[in-house]
């Protein structure tokens, strides 16, 4: 069984394999339509004009969907963004091994939040939004369990801003997760599932989705 909207289509501006994953797996029916936004400079230029990191996530999350929206004024576009902070840090996507490595002995017997914001606009215009902040908790790491937990992920190492991916060998170095899983993923999934059933959201067969 699918679920979609009778009067919208669905878009996910967003590339993220995780998040399409979760969307998958709830059973609607969406198409992807990847926004360009440069995070990372974005991310840089709110922290340095003192931008909390809510706001930070917020207006990235909102730039995606407006992006989108511009292009399918009449669909339900969901823009989301995440940001790992632990205490004053901001911190990005590794871009190497020696990266990942730093990053995860920064994280390592500290714990961390995961800031994370979705939002869906329909023709410019935002109809909803939601935050939320799960902490999670890394055990203390030696470097041969870094390297270990690197080895498992491959190429995925650079995917997220903590290095470590939940849903592959996560329980090998989280010691404590308070929050939401889909949230520590990446989208707040299940405020958003009720925003989407208050509009419409119902099952259907696939050739009946508005185009």
């Amino acid at each position: 069984m699918s679920y979609g909207l009778t009067d919208h289509p669905l878009i996910l501006a967003s590339g993220s394999s995780t998040r399409k994953s979760m969307l998958m797996e709830a059973g609607l029916l969406f198409d992807v339509k990847p926004a360009s936004v440069d995070e990372d400079s974005l991310k840089q230029a709110a922290k340095a004009e003192n931008l909390s990191a809510l706001d930070a996530t917020t207006m990235i999350a909102e730039m995606k969907a407006q992006q989108i929206s511009g292009q399918y004024p009449n669909a339900y576009v969901i823009g989301a963004d995440q940001l790992l902070v632990q205490g004053e840090d901001w911190f990005s996507k590794p871009v190497s091994r020696a990266d990942a490595q730093a990053s995860l002995r920064v994280l390592s017997g500290q714990t961390h939040q995961l800031v994370t914001v979705a939002v869906i606009y329909e023709n410019g215009r935002r109809l909803w939004h939601h935050g939320e902040s799960p902490s999670v908790s890394i055990r203390t790491l030696d470097d041969a369990a870094i390297d270990a937990y690197l080895d498992h992920l491959g190429e995925a190492m650079t995917a997220t801003p903590g290095v470590y991916m939940m849903e592959r060998f996560g329980a090998q170095i989280i010691s404590k997760i308070q929050g939401c899983p889909y949230a520590v993923l990446g989208l707040p999934l299940l405020p958003m599932m009720a925003f989407l059933r208050d509009h419409g959201l119902k099952p259907m067969p696939t050739e009946q989705v508005a185009s």
